[in-house]
């Protein structure tokens, strides 16, 4: 199975949030890469804070808001809804709609990724699709792979007509610009273009610039802890990793441009909060003997692109062509020059300081560290397990996962497979439960360069995948 690139594993690039979250990136050319290991220490905690403490945005909900959203639920979840304790209702209202329990304050308090400004609003930020939960474990920098943001949106906007509540930059955005179409993705590439359209190369706010492009398409997010061994950001590689542009997403008209420079130092330690993390152990048994074999496997046929590990860690990043790796084109195209250009010729990189790929022909092959953690796989999420992405004829045209399960197994989500989407997955809550590979954008093709081993093979590569 020798091969040139195995670009299809969850694609370090694509972090893109959506118009509301933010940013993901870290730099190696700023004060973070010169400074003492107390002084990084301590930028990662402030990076931390800030995440958790302070508003880059405008509000999304209030604390009521939040209160009365089962009240917009199918008939049966609501009726139970209505009859259980403010505390269950609440831990449901989580399940619903894919929000996560902060570490420090579980079972009460804002979920995470949602600041709390002291006056009953939540602001929307990174962590919420990057604060995720594996076999019921949340971790920050883990993808959100439950994130309902567009059911959460639709069901906000109407609580708020409801309760006769003004209207936020989401409620509206999203009335033209789909957040979503399938729990746990977003339209993350096509936010940040739009964003990025309202500025000029100085990011002083600029109304004037005609729509651009947009191809509406669903992302997965990426581990934020492998974005420290990379050199670039996004699934095709194309942007700088520095601190500006993690603040991509913060470019609403509302903040303006001496608003952002004011808050580059809040970045530049958020970068080092992500520069920080470590991806987690794998937490089941391990076949250790098995594993070896399977580093052999890996050494052999993965590690051109995806790099060693253990002791002779290395990793070097390959951008593998799409007519190599033959993942979903629709992420590579949808982004367009004139977004590309802008970046390299503007304030976010520096004015062309930082290196700018205009014209990229492929997806990047991801560090895979942590990999037994962050399924769904490919850069579009839609692959279920690893052994999923090892046997490509049998990936499930269909699938719904469970929430809290781990296949042990397959080594990933717990999933339900189907032909094609069910007939009882009548409400567009229930459609958007479902990953559906026949979609635009959301194929499961490509990255077929396991079919060359043999089934031995695949068994130990698949164990070892679990030591990374």
């Amino acid at each position: 199975m020798k091969h040139p690139g195995a670009a299809g594993l969850r694609h370090s690039g694509q972090a893109i949030l959506i118009a509301s979250l933010c940013f993901l990136a870290v730099v190696l050319k700023f004060p973070l890469s010169s400074a003492s290991s107390e002084d990084a220490e301590t930028a990662s905690e402030r990076g931390w804070q800030h995440l958790r403490t302070k508003p880059y945005l405008p509000p999304d909900f209030d604390q009521t808001v939040f209160e009365n959203l089962w009240r917009r639920w199918p008939d049966e979840l609501r009726q139970e809804a209505e009859s259980a304790s403010p505390a269950e209702r609440r831990r449901m209202t989580f399940s619903y709609y894919g929000l996560m329990e902060s570490p420090d304050d579980r079972g009460e308090g804002s979920p995470l990724g949602y600041v709390d400004t002291g006056d009953g609003n939540r602001v929307m930020n990174c962590l919420a699709c990057h604060a995720g939960k594996v076999a019921g474990k949340v971790i920050p920098g883990l993808p959100n792979s439950h994130f309902a943001l567009q059911s959460l949106t639709e069901d906000v906007r109407l609580t708020k007509l409801t309760l006769f509540r003004k209207l936020g930059h989401l409620d509206l955005a999203s009335l033209k610009l789909p957040l979503g179409t399938t729990h746990g993705t977003t339209n993350s590439v096509v936010f940040g273009v739009v964003l990025g359209n309202l500025r000029d190369n100085d990011m002083n706010v600029d109304r004037s610039r005609p729509e651009p492009p947009q191809i509406h398409h669903d992302m997965d997010a990426p581990p934020l802890w492998n974005v420290r061994k990379k050199r670039s950001l996004y699934a095709d590689g194309f942007a700088p990793k520095n601190h500006r542009v993690l603040m991509q997403f913060m470019l609403l008209p509302k903040n303006d441009r001496e608003t952002l420079i004011s808050w580059e130092d809040d970045f530049k330690d958020i970068q080092a909060w992500i520069e920080s993390l470590r991806p987690p152990k794998y937490p089941f048994a391990i076949d250790a003997e098995m594993a070896e074999q399977g580093r052999a496997v890996f050494n052999e046929n993965c590690s051109r692109c995806h790099g060693t590990y253990g002791t002779d860690e290395k990793y070097e990043q390959v951008l593998v062509p799409l007519e190599v790796v033959g993942t979903d084109p629709v992420r590579l195209k949808a982004l367009n020059r004139q977004h590309r250009e802008w970046m390299r010729d503007g304030w976010m990189s520096r004015y062309g300081q930082d290196e700018v790929d205009v014209d990229p022909n492929g997806y990047v092959a991801p560090p895979l560290d942590g990999l037994w953690a962050s399924a769904p796989y490919f850069h579009n999420g839609s692959v279920p397990t690893l052994w999923h992405v090892l046997n490509s004829a049998k990936r499930p045209t269909v699938w719904k996962r469970t929430e809290n399960g781990y296949d042990q197994q397959r080594v990933g989500l717990k999933v339900a497979e189907f032909e094609a989407l069910p007939n009882e997955a009548k409400s567009i809550y229930e459609r958007r439960s479902h990953f559906d590979t026949t979609k635009a954008g959301k194929s499961a093709a490509g990255h077929t360069f396991p079919n060359s081993l043999s089934e031995s093979e695949k068994r130990s590569l698949l164990e070892y995948l679990k030591t990374l």
